[in-house]
């Protein structure tokens, strides 16, 4: 087994049996090259994960159990998979047509913070019991909240339709903050907003001094003072990251979706998130229209949201995984 393999799922023993058991019970400048990717490191854990027919996944999220959560672009349900055994089930029942689940991620606290999309919200769910533990509304139309980040301080969600992000901040000990406490903050500096999607995937610079964002009709990286809201573009030595999604810090290494070019760019950034290289992208001929990207172990899973294909009640839906550098 790859060592980081052994060690994330040592560390995750105490968390994921848990999780698991509770579980268990009945519930509702240089140059790029492209890497082809025929099969996972490890044939220990499945290389696939079935979601449901019709689900439309975009967002991904895996936190320390070994346990993927995904949102479903149709009614907004929320699907989690032991990525062990790759058995799951929808565990949140979404808000219905028109309010959909996208971006994601879980925290240390077993709760999934949901970006809303066209509903201009987000809400913040129990990972066990899929109890709605907060909702916030940020915006009416046009908006399209499309990811989160979290850190220590507060939830920060992108608009692809305004040029602006959300604030949810956290309390001392993560406690959840009422809907007054919610603020938006205007973006400045080197950004400019334009026609189509523009503000998508979001995380944090390796310092975490910053936060980083992609910008889809630009293929642009941008930091952003979280603060006072003003970006600088970051600097890839003249690289366009075309049709960005999901974005995924992992030390200084930045994993930038490429959704219609079923790829995933690997940049390599300094400290501050300022400037960076793009070191090589990841392909596979599983990929179909991937969104969002999570890591677990030495592995990326990557939700294929099929964007290109007409969606039915009866087409399938897909995460794979492939070898993460």
């Amino acid at each position: 087994m790859n060592r980081r393999l052994r060690t994330t799922l040592a560390c995750a023993t105490a968390v994921g049996l848990a999780l698991g058991a509770a579980i268990a019970a009945p519930a509702a400048a240089r140059p790029v090259t492209t890497v082809g990717i025929q099969a996972a490191p490890s044939t220990l854990l499945p290389t696939e994960l079935k979601l449901p027919d019709g689900f439309q996944p975009e967002g991904i999220a895996i936190g320390l159990a070994p346990f993927a959560f995904f949102g479903s672009r149709v009614d907004g349900d929320l699907f989690r998979v032991n990525l062990i055994t790759g058995h799951g089930t929808v565990f949140s029942q979404g808000p219905g047509a028109g309010n959909p689940s996208l971006g994601l991620k879980v925290d240390l606290r077993g709760r999934v913070f949901v970006s809303g999309g066209s509903g201009g919200n987000a809400r913040v769910v129990n990972a066990i019991t899929g109890e709605i533990l907060a909702s916030y509304t940020f915006a009416t139309a046009p908006t399209f909240v499309n990811d989160v980040i979290l850190t220590p301080q507060a939830a920060y969600f992108t608009d692809s339709m305004q040029p602006v992000l959300y604030k949810v901040p956290l309390g001392r000990f993560g406690e959840l903050p009422a809907q007054a406490a919610v603020t938006t903050i205007p973006l400045s500096g080197d950004y400019v907003h334009g026609p189509g999607f523009n503000l998508n995937g979001i995380s944090r610079t390796p310092d975490g001094r910053a936060l980083i964002v992609v910008q889809s009709a630009t293929g642009f990286l941008f930091t952003v003072n979280p603060a006072t809201g003003v970006t600088a573009r970051v600097d890839l030595g003249g690289a366009i990251l075309s049709n960005g999604d999901g974005i995924l810090l992992k030390g200084r290494t930045l994993f930038v979706v490429q959704n219609q070019l079923n790829r995933v760019a690997v940049v390599k950034l300094n400290r501050s998130g300022t400037a960076g290289t793009v070191e090589q992208t990841l392909t596979d001929p599983r990929l179909d229209i991937p969104a969002t990207v999570a890591a677990f172990g030495d592995r990326l899973y990557l939700a294929n949201a099929r964007f290109t294909t007409p969606a039915t009640p009866t087409t399938p839906y897909n995460s794979i995984a492939i070898p993460r550098p």
